[in-house]
């Protein structure tokens, strides 16, 4: 799996966490390992013109997120699954930190940018939140996915509750 972060942003973010939870979310996903993705993280004035210009929609947001080839997971657990070109996702820490402070469940920036990471990853693969049951289960799968890597992390506590709208 070929994964770039590239924090252009000027905060200092876990870019390691990013890349682990990426990784996690794509091979947990059945995502062909010789796919790729980046991750960009930017300022909320960088973020807040992507916003405008793809959405029409005035303000910087939390994760935007590009796809290219419109990878899908396999259908079944005998499919190959195949290779490309996820995309991009384009993350804001001043948003996720604005984010993870007001939240139910308080948590870090860093945390929240991990939640975000994964909710980019769903997009690129198809996922949305427009109607109840596709929020349901694109925010089922992602709480099951963050669970699952900070199970595997051993890290300890609450996982973040979904942010994104």
């Amino acid at each position: 799996m070929s994964i770039d972060v590239n924090n252009e942003s000027g905060t200092e973010v876990d870019e390691q966490a990013i890349l682990d939870i990426a990784r996690y979310a794509l091979a947990r996903m059945r995502i062909h390992p010789l796919s790729e993705l980046s991750v960009i993280v930017v300022d909320a004035d960088a973020m807040e013109q992507l916003h405008i210009q793809w959405m029409d929609l005035p303000g910087p947001t939390d994760v935007m997120s590009f796809p290219m080839d419109e990878l899908r997971p396999p259908s079944k657990d005998d499919d190959e699954p195949p290779q490309g070109l996820l995309g991009d996702i384009v993350l804001c820490p001043e948003v996720a930190a604005k984010q993870g402070a007001e939240a139910e469940t308080r948590h870090t920036m860093d945390e929240e940018l991990q939640l975000l990471t994964v909710h980019g990853v769903l997009h690129l693969l198809g996922y949305d939140h427009e109607e109840p049951d596709e929020k349901a289960e694109m925010f089922g799968l992602q709480a099951a996915i963050v669970d699952g890597w900070r199970a595997e992390k051993g890290l300890t506590g609450p996982s973040p509750a979904p942010t994104v709208s």
